[in-house]
């Protein structure tokens, strides 16, 4: 009965989950932390954006004229539903004129696009996540080089020395797409590679595991000692959510994260010469997916982690029954809100730069650069591109920046006596503690999948554009963290990780979120097909089978293209190095 309850103190929270699902989300095959929308770990690291040019009235370029008004439809590959009625989006119409009227996939984006290229009818603006490139293929979006050019001062601003990062390649040097992620900035919050309980750290006088024996060896002491939760639930060392696209997010992804130390380039190792490699060719991984098989076998492992709903996945993270977590913070956080709710600090989440080794450096905090190939595009079928763009800019001006993000001054934030934009702590409890908060006042709802800069960067007055601060992370942290950071002597629990300036910026962008041909995306849809259903074998079956069952996986992945597809992405990246070097 209890998890009934929970069920359906989660069926609000699940649905605006989705809006944050920048990866499968984080992908076709990532994350984000992230990322993404909000923050995750898919929010770039270490970046500066210069914010102080002049670009041409970037605060109110885009609305010095009340302007009729006009509805665009909108296709957005991720959400939930939008009647355009909040406060913040009835400010944004007023400030432009623009209402948008929202559609999304009723199956999957990969068959709506489909569908639409099909029938070759398009919305005003679509965001089409990885199935951007079939569009582009197609004819269906349009180059908004020259709109950016005469309509895009606050555009130009944002994006800076990237902007030549939106370029589609170097035979066709258009700009279909504006991208969905931050916009440089500094991570202050992170989920790490490793999630543990709070209450798991403080019985090992927080001691972070450095080796997947050690956190083996956590996880199993713990559960020897405390086979049951205070409620009576059985304690579970660790769960993962497998049976949907979730899969990517908490059984592929951590495979690079914390085998390989790798950053998120979706399903893809890159080398420093730009091969790529189908990650699951690599033996750390191999080794990594072998001990999860263990951990299965050993009871360690949820026996249900392959079938389980991830709203039962969300459901026992919110009873406080998992010890451990492998996921990305945003697609747990409805059940930390539960927890927190009910009092439960201690079953809430140490967020750990984790690998399965204590040589292999985590990567969480590397800077990428811009994420492209996941944006809004213009429709070769938009009523008014013009006023299109100019909505776009004006998403991208401080006034609007500051709208979507803080919503609206002197109910959602104040200004002090410096000038600087502040939150109560009613306001923040609010946004803390009610799942619907976003939806309901529209601060934050209309941020994704449009521009955003990222955390840390301020605008003229010294305000960040976002709500996240360095203060604000801080002040925000529970007793839990409070406690962490004295016994670690930190302010900032990102102080643990390997920070950005340990490593170099690649000078290519995220593999997960380019819009690559067709071509390549049928044979990688081809490979994580057989990928998905042949490493839960691999772990689901006695683990003395698992290097039979792995090499019959790799074996079937090279019958379907696997090294076509390598060398085909290996020339797509040199591809995109020449064009910004």
């Amino acid at each position: 009965m209890k998890k009934k309850k929970l069920m359906a103190m989660l069926l609000a929270a699940t649905m605006i989950a989705a809006s944050l699902s920048a990866c499968g989300n984080d992908s076709g095959s990532s994350s984000g932390d992230t990322g993404s929308a909000g923050t995750s770990d898919s929010g770039s690291t270490g970046s500066s954006v210069d914010t102080s040019t002049d670009t041409g009235n970037s605060q109110a370029d885009a609305s010095t004229e009340p302007k009729e008004e006009i509805t665009f439809t909108f296709y957005s590959a991720d959400g939930v539903e939008d009647p355009w009625t909040d406060p913040v989006a009835v400010a944004i119409t007023d400030a432009t004129g623009v209402k948008l009227d929202t559609s999304y996939p009723l199956s999957s984006e990969e068959e709506d696009i489909a569908l639409m290229i099909a029938e070759g009818n398009y919305p005003d603006l679509i965001f089409a996540k990885g199935s951007a490139g079939s569009l582009i293929d197609a004819g269906a979006l349009i180059d908004m080089t020259d709109l950016i050019d005469q309509y895009g001062p606050n555009i130009k601003k944002m994006y800076g020395e990237e902007l030549a990062k939106l370029k589609y390649s170097a035979d066709d040097q258009s700009i279909y797409q504006l991208s969905s992620y931050n916009v440089g900035g500094v991570t202050y919050e992170t989920g790490g590679t490793l999630q543990l309980q709070w209450d798991v750290m403080k019985e090992n006088d927080y001691s972070i595991p450095q080796t997947l024996e050690e956190y083996e060896t956590m996880l199993k002491d713990y559960m020897a000692a405390h086979p049951t939760t205070d409620d009576g639930y059985e304690t579970i060392g660790l769960s993962i959510s497998c049976s949907d696209w979730h899969w990517y997010i908490t059984l592929a992804n951590p495979a690079g994260y914390i085998g390989d130390g790798a950053p998120d380039n979706g399903q893809w190792l890159i080398e420093d010469d730009y091969t790529a490699m189908y990650k699951f060719r690599s033996e750390k991984e191999r080794e990594y997916f072998k001990w999860l098989s263990r951990m299965y076998d050993e009871g360690v492992l949820d026996n249900n982690f392959a079938t389980q709903t991830h709203e039962d996945y969300i459901a026992k993270i919110a009873t406080g029954q998992v010890l451990s977590l492998i996921d990305a913070n945003w697609d747990y956080n409805d059940a930390i809100t539960i927890l927190k709710a009910d009092g439960k600090l201690g079953k809430t989440y140490a967020e750990l730069p984790f690998t399965a080794d204590a040589d292999t450096k985590c990567a969480t905090l590397m800077y990428q650069g811009l994420t492209t190939g996941y944006g809004v595009g213009i429709s070769v079928d938009c009523a008014d591109p013009v006023r299109a763009i100019q909505f776009l800019d004006y998403l991208c001006s401080d006034e609007g920046q500051v709208l979507t993000h803080w919503g609206i001054e002197g109910v959602n934030y104040q200004i002090d006596e410096n000038g600087h934009r502040y939150r109560t702590q009613e306001e923040i409890d609010y946004n803390n503690t009610d799942t619907e908060y976003s939806k309901t006042t529209g601060v934050g709802f209309h941020t994704y999948p449009f521009p955003s800069y990222g955390d840390g960067i301020e605008d003229s007055t010294g305000s960040t554009y976002t709500t996240t601060s360095k203060d604000s992370v801080i002040n925000n942290y529970t007793t839990e963290q409070q406690a962490a950071c004295e016994v670690w002597g930190v302010e900032l629990l990102t102080e643990l990780y390997p920070q950005p300036s340990e490593f170099a910026t690649p000078p290519y962008s995220a593999i997960w979120a380019y819009a690559k041909p067709s071509e390549f995306s049928e044979i990688e849809s081809l490979l994580d097909e057989i990928a998905w259903p042949a490493l839960i074998k691999c772990i689901t079956d006695p683990v003395d089978n698992f290097d039979t069952n792995y090499d019959k996986m790799l074996s079937d992945l090279e019958g379907v293209g696997m090294y076509e597809a390598e060398e085909m992405l290996t020339e797509i990246i040199k591809e995109k190095v020449a064009m910004v070097q």
